[in-house]
């Protein structure tokens, strides 16, 4: 049994760890895997490890969320490429080591975080999203007429997480709903600090249609969807809802007239359509790249649907699927197929796509405070797997497994 000052002890380096990997996430991947390690061993050695472990196993949102390591893992033994299969099992060991490290016992560690620690930590990282923005907006000032033209090509405002405009338009979308949260939350009792959240959330929605990244904004206007329909549901609040559907009808339109990143991204989606409609190559086109990646997968997953090709043949059988219905494809623009469904399906085949799709709905079934919140962050994640290969790459495997572990640990601790 540990005693108190150890208690306290572990509790403040993992509150210290805990900041860590929120800011590794912007300054650099080696930062990030060594933050992520601290934390882990951290959160693990000590002399209530058996503990942790029955708390993991009865935990469905962490169980769960292994499972997505252990399908890619288990692969490994029908995979050719060996190589390939250990590149994505390293890339994914976040979703096993994280679950196992936040199911520290609920007495201790880190319900030994106080109400403004945890509150500290959501301002400290909408700090750094707004951080983000900005640093953002100042690269797009200083060179504006060429990124405004490179908008009609594909291109789009250089971002944190090494350019990762996907995953940071992601995280800038929950930020919103975040900051939103907390500012209606402290309206009464801290009225400054409300002010300040209610003009930070404002700003990142702007911002959001300034970057005009299609993952953030599907799930701003998720978001906006989810919240106009909950209020209007609630009778003594259907005014508000009536009101945000309005505002959430006028954005894109206001967008298109006062914004050229946002006017000439819907330029180059409209330009493009006939081509990603009908799943007809372009040179150069994401979205018809996209769709095309999209294709393959679908076909592919039907192959062997008992097992899949193993996650370390996913993009040779895609390769070798272009170069045989699209022979003119440039190597350049030759992708996984953009979807982490088919990706777990062509990995795991059926089994898998079946795994995921349940995966993806346990936080919807656990009991926690602040349930709206909870499931709206899931849902805006679920969603933009759908078209998305989050899963595949570093920052999209620790921004997922964080945020969900994180606001889980965070409302469940509420409860306490």
């Amino acid at each position: 049994m540990l005693n108190k000052s150890t208690i306290e002890w572990r509790s403040g380096l993992l509150f210290m760890l805990f900041i860590g990997m929120m800011m590794a996430l912007f300054v650099s991947r080696v930062l990030l895997s060594a933050s992520m390690t601290s934390f882990f061993v951290v959160s693990l050695f000590h002399a209530g490890f058996k503990k942790q472990v029955q708390v993991f196993f009865s935990s469905p949102v962490l169980w769960g969320m292994s499972l997505l390591f252990f399908l890619p893992l288990l692969s490994g033994l029908w995979s050719t490429d060996k190589k390939e299969w250990l590149d994505i099992v390293r890339i994914k060991l976040p979703l096993f080591f994280l679950p196992l490290a936040f199911a520290g016992p609920p007495e201790r560690y880190f319900n030994q975080f106080s109400k403004k620690q945890w509150d500290l930590l959501a301002y400290f990282f909408i700090l750094l999203i707004v951080a983000g923005t900005m640093w953002s907006m100042f690269h797009y000032a200083a060179n504006a007429d060429a990124v405004q033209e490179g908008y009609l090509r594909a291109k789009s405002i250089i971002t944190p997480l090494e350019n990762d405009h996907v995953r940071f338009s992601w995280l800038v979308s929950i930020t919103v709903l975040l900051a939103g949260w907390l500012c209606i939350k402290k309206m009464e009792l801290e009225k400054p600090v409300s002010t300040v959240l209610l003009l930070v959330t404002i700003w990142l929605i702007i911002f959001l249609h300034i970057l005009a990244a299609r993952t953030g904004l599907f799930s701003f206007y998720i978001i906006m969807f989810v919240l106009s329909l909950w209020l209007i549901v609630k009778k003594t609040k259907a005014k508000y809802g009536a009101i945000l559907l309005v505002i959430l009808l006028a954005l894109p339109v206001t967008a298109y007239f006062t914004l050229p990143t946002f006017h000439n991204r819907v330029k180059y989606i409209m330009h493009d359509r006939g081509y990603f409609k009908e799943a007809h190559y372009l040179k150069g086109s994401i979205d018809a790249v996209r769709v095309i990646s999209l294709k393959a997968g679908k076909e592919l997953m039907w192959q062997i649907p008992a097992t899949g090709v193993g996650f370390g043949d996913v993009f040779a059988v895609t390769n070798r699927w272009y170069k045989l219905n699209y022979p003119q494809m440039e190597e350049t623009d030759k992708i996984y197929p953009s979807s982490e469904w088919l990706i777990y399906g062509m990995g795991c085949g059926w089994p898998g796509l079946l795994l995921f799709t349940g995966i993806m709905f346990i936080p919807f079934l656990v009991p926690v405070k602040n349930r709206l919140v909870w499931c709206i962050m899931n849902g805006t994640a679920a969603f933009s797997f759908l078209f998305d290969m989050g899963l595949e790459v570093q920052f999209g495997v620790f921004a997922y497994s964080f945020l969900v572990l994180w606001w889980w640990k965070w409302f469940n601790a509420e409860k306490v």
